[in-house]
């Protein structure tokens, strides 16, 4: 089975680099494009909407992209020659009526798409556009039955056996479209881990991203929290790889936060791969900064995002942005900056002797 997840894909872009190295604009290789901020669940853990959690400090839930912008928007990222676009929240993006028609659109200039959901909306037009033209899609669940599902995410019962059921139906397609799903551990589930992923296995998924829930800005926190159960966890993870073969992986992102909270880079390489746009059609710096003004670069409301991008404006903020004073906080990117950095930081004269 090939690699999904890793922190090497900036390697092959290496115009990329020498961009950085100039402090030049160069096209993001990947945007993030949250077209809605309604949600039709409530995740307990949500960091878009808990107060403990530093994401969507300035997010307005009734924020959504208009349907000409996002046309607009989709025909700069083709234009711009971007490699591939993933729809997230925010929100849930799968409730955007018309997405379909949007990852149409950038299917046809060569975008690879991708979106990150909770799946109640994998069905019909939404699946069909997937299915045609997704590289993939990853459920993010936290349940294992109706009822541990609904009490999780404030919603009524039944809705896991929809989003199970999507599952199976989507996998039924035998589309090319990877189908995954985002675990997420959390001291009530961490008993059923083993019984989830065979669940999802028999559904007909691609592989189970296992990830700690993150229920805090403080790292400490984080960790004292999943060690009250590491040791139950620990098991159900090994169990739950008996279940890889050929058509199907685990995927253990699960393990302590440590240093992804101790951002002392004084610059972010990763703004120049992986950009993120909003609901309220603002650009921000990335996913773990979405809706805070920390994290924002500018609005695209009354001008194209090709035109903001290689604007100075975005030239200077992206170029002066210090995460060692903006980004006290969990890090997705981390283990990808610090390989970046180490690729930039690399002697040009003695790089041919690999």
């Amino acid at each position: 089975m090939t690699v999904l997840y890793s922190n090497q894909k900036f390697i092959h872009f290496p115009e990329h680099l020498s961009a950085i190295r100039s402090k030049e604009m160069i096209a993001p290789v990947h945007i993030r494009i949250k077209p809605i901020n309604k949600c039709n669940h409530d995740c307990w853990y949500c960091a878009y909407r808990v107060s403990n959690l530093q994401l969507g400090s300035d997010m307005d839930e009734r924020d959504v992209i208009p349907f000409p912008k996002m046309m607009e928007i989709a025909d700069d990222i083709v234009d711009m020659g971007v490699r591939a676009v993933t729809f997230s929240g925010g929100g849930e993006p799968l409730i955007y009526a018309r997405l379909p028609q949007v990852i149409e659109r950038l299917a046809a200039g060569g975008v690879k798409i991708a979106s990150l959901t909770n799946g109640e909306a994998l069905a019909g037009k939404m699946a069909e556009a997937f299915a045609a033209h997704g590289t993939w899609i990853r459920i993010s669940i936290d349940g294992w039955d109706d009822k541990s599902y609904a009490e999780s995410r404030g919603i009524e019962e039944g809705k896991f056996t929809r989003v199970l059921n999507n599952m199976r139906d989507f996998a039924k397609r035998g589309s090319n479209c990877v189908l995954g799903i985002s675990f997420i551990v959390t001291e009530r589930n961490c008993e059923h881990v083993y019984d989830a992923c065979k669940m999802f296995k028999d559904a007909g998924v691609d592989h189970v991203k296992l990830s700690g829930v993150v229920t805090d800005n403080d790292v400490a926190a984080v960790n004292a929290y999943h060690a009250n159960f590491r040791s139950v966890i620990e098991g159900q993870i090994e169990r739950a790889k008996t279940l890889n073969d050929k058509g199907f992986r685990i995927v253990d992102h699960y393990h302590e936060l440590g240093d992804t909270f101790a951002n002392s880079f004084t610059s972010c390489p990763n703004l120049l791969y992986l950009t993120v746009i909003g609901a309220d059609s603002c650009v921000y710096t990335c996913q773990d900064k979405a809706y805070n003004p920390t994290g924002l670069l500018g609005s695209i409301k009354d001008r194209s995002f090709k035109e903001f991008w290689f604007s100075e404006e975005n030239r200077e903020r992206i170029y002066g942005f210090n995460p060692s004073l903006s980004c006290a906080h969990h890090c997705t990117a981390h283990s990808k900056i610090v390989a970046i950095n180490a690729a930039l930081s690399l002697d040009p004269d003695h790089t041919p002797f690999v």
